[in-house]
């Protein structure tokens, strides 16, 4: 199984792992149990540097931090935020038009609003977090955020006829990705603790209201409306532990 981390760690992040060969189908597929993983490990990485960071302005290392999580994962799941929000404004309604526009690699204004507003958001709620020390928040954020592609993908077409999503979607494990849906959030409790018991609803909210637009727009979903999910989940995630450390103090 080590293939398929590794086919997982140079898909989302910019970590250096080089494969002596491409990986095939059935690889990519496997790597698809491995997306909370890299989100652990992501959130790790920042965590470090957050430490790293606790003598510097909490504004500064905000902005820092922000700026490490963007090239950890080169933006990847920005672009498909970009893209999702320019298909969803130009698409009017159409599932074809839709779809072509996702395709453009040109970001129009909704795509930059989208990423201005996601960017801003994170950095105000890392802000927040980085002044009251709760790192845990930032670390579910990023693993519940992939642990719902999981169940994306197990539940909900794919609507391309090529790409990376036709691999994961036809050769993934089912069963171990049920199990690890399943098993992420309840292992989440003990070590969030009670205080971030409302997390998990953060995060299953905008992925049943995402998963229902792409549903009813273009009848499935596509690597981009994956990616914006990771981005909108993790930015709401964020967005709850900070008002419940608000609410607590």
């Amino acid at each position: 199984m080590i293939k398929p981390f590794l086919v997982a760690v140079q898909f989302l992040t910019r970590l250096p792992v080089s494969l002596s060969l491409p990986p095939d189908e059935k690889t990519v597929g496997y790597s698809l149990p491995f997306y909370p993983l890299i989100g652990l490990i992501i959130g790790a990485l920042l965590i470090a540097l957050g430490w790293l960071l606790r003598d510097a302005p909490p504004l500064l290392a905000a902005a820092l931090l922000l700026t490490g999580w963007t090239l950890l994962t080169g933006g990847l799941h920005l672009d498909g935020l970009a893209d999702s929000a320019d298909a969803w404004v130009g698409g009017m309604g159409d599932a074809k038009k839709t779809l072509l526009i996702m395709k453009d690699p040109n970001c129009g204004p909704a795509g930059v609003a989208a990423i201005m507003l996601v960017m801003l958001l994170k950095f105000a709620a890392l802000h927040s977090l980085f002044i009251a020390q709760e790192w845990i928040a930032l670390l579910c954020a990023l693993v519940l955020a992939r642990t719902l592609i999981l169940l994306l993908f197990l539940t909900t077409p794919y609507v391309r006829s090529h790409g990376l999503g036709t691999s994961l979607t036809m050769h993934q494990p089912r069963k171990l990705n049920m199990v690890i849906v399943t098993t992420i959030p309840l292992l989440m409790l003990p070590m969030a603790g009670l205080n971030y018991f409302w997390l998990p609803l953060a995060a299953i909210v905008p992925f049943l209201l995402l998963r229902l637009m792409m549903l009813r727009r273009i009848h499935g979903t596509t690597g981009d409306t994956a990616g914006a999910l990771i981005e909108v989940t993790e930015t709401s995630v964020l967005l709850a532990a900070v008002l419940l450390i608000k609410i607590n103090h």
